[in-house]
């Protein structure tokens, strides 16, 4: 009789344990969404100036909330992943001319150049010129988008291959790009100068492209002549302070190295011959057990260690990545220079924005941009589920550029009135 009177209990049971399943469900969903996170303008790291004061008044993407897609832009992963394995949302295809420049050892250099597709809003001939991030090229999907964006918007956009990034082109030297070898972005700005005489340069980077175009920019004041100003997203500004992060569970660094390390392996052995083959002359310190340790490299630092050091004549890791990262140049970088970063970037160690902060605090010409979303290299923007073509970094890069033009247009212009008037008197 008691057994009768207790069975109808067991579907309140049942239910309360899947109403407990689907509450835990919920709670992972929220919390790896990250659902909870408000959104927010960026936070601005700079010094009060007239500088910065007319970017407040001239940009007001800085002053807006960055509102990425509802249900997944607030997670930093899938802002990412979508950037690596999407790229962008209806990518455009610009129409270019490939460029080869034959660089002093042989390698042959190449870059896409794309002209204008309106007037600038000054009037002014301005070039673009831009660096991707690792082994990425102008074909990429995000480069795609960024460049059509900005030749509607009345710029030149010259983009850099990386050496040995694309498919199509085979090595002419033993030697491939590294992360901070600026050698080919030199080349491509050399070229833009000669060929086009009349016109001021934007320098942009992007992840890895940041360090080099920041890296060219200090290495001698010749390097910012004609350069308006310079925009960086998401670098990690030290390989050296970065290696030890990158090795790290936390946001599934480690993953994310493991992927990128095998996307390098892919690369560097499709260039075997190139490199490794005994028809070539390889570096001296390059030797036949560096491929066969190549082979079992799970990291970025492995193959870093292994290879790309010494394709440069480097005698350890450390100098390498010291020799190699912007840090040590960003404070001779004169021009105006906009750093952008993600707060939830899972690439980038938090304790790497110490660098940009610090810097915009001691810089007036610096100014250091944090969103709390947008992944690494992501910055989709959309209302609930599906983003927008255009992210919120493009618009912000060229709206940069665009204020910093009529600065310099105001500030020519104040200058040629001060000298009239000097000549009244």
């Amino acid at each position: 009789m008691n057994a009768m009177l207790e069975t109808p209990e067991l579907p309140a049971v049942f239910d309360g344990v899947k109403l407990a399943a689907v509450a835990a469900v919920l709670y992972v969903i929220v919390r790896c969404l990250n659902l909870k996170s408000p959104t927010a303008p960026p936070d601005l790291y700079f010094q009060d100036s007239g500088l910065s004061r007319f970017l407040l008044k001239s940009c007001p993407l800085l002053t807006k909330e960055y509102i990425p897609p509802l249900i997944w832009g607030k997670s930093g992963h899938i802002q990412t992943a979508l950037y690596g394995k999407m790229g962008r949302v209806r990518s455009p295809h610009p129409y270019g001319h490939r460029k080869f420049i034959t660089m002093s050892d042989g390698a042959t250099s190449t870059f896409d150049l794309f002209e204008p597709l309106a007037e600038h809003c000054v009037g002014d001939d301005i070039t673009m010129v831009i660096c991707p991030g690792i082994a990425n090229h102008s074909e990429k999907q995000y480069i795609r988008t960024f460049v059509d964006y900005a030749q509607k918007n009345g710029y030149r956009c010259a983009v850099l291959n990386h050496l040995g990034a694309l498919p199509n082109i085979e090595l002419t030297s033993p030697r491939m790009f590294t992360y901070g070898c600026t050698w080919e972005f030199g080349a491509m700005v050399n070229y833009i100068k000669k060929t086009y005489p009349l016109t001021q340069l934007v320098v942009v980077g992007f992840s890895l492209g940041g360090n080099i175009v920041c890296k060219y920019l200090g290495e001698t004041q010749a390097n910012q002549e004609k350069v308006l100003c310079c925009v960086s997203v998401c670098q990690g500004y030290s390989a050296l302070r970065a290696q030890e992060t990158f090795m790290q569970w936390d946001q599934c660094r480690r993953f994310y190295n493991f992927l990128m390390a095998d996307n390098m392996k892919k690369i560097i052995l499709s260039h075997r011959q190139a490199l490794f083959g005994d028809h070539v002359k390889k570096p001296q310190i390059l030797e036949d057990t560096d491929l066969s340790r190549l082979y079992t490299a799970t990291s970025l630092m492995q193959i870093d260690d292994n290879v790309m050091r010494k394709f440069h004549g480097y005698n350890s890791l450390k100098e390498y990545y010291e020799e190699e990262s912007c840090m040590r140049y960003l404070h001779r970088i004169y021009v105006p220079l906009m750093l952008i970063n993600a707060a939830d970037d899972p690439l980038v160690h938090e304790s790497l924005l110490t660098i940009p902060k610090s810097l915009s605090e001691k810089r007036e010409n610096v100014m250091f941009v944090l969103p709390l979303h947008g992944g690494h290299l992501g910055f989709f923007e959309g209302s609930v589920l599906f983003p927008e073509p255009l992210t919120w970094m493009d618009k912000l890069v060229v709206e940069y550029a665009n204020a910093i033009c009529q600065w310099e247009r105001n500030k020519s212009q104040c200058s040629d009135t001060e000298q009239v008037e000097a000549d009244l008197e």
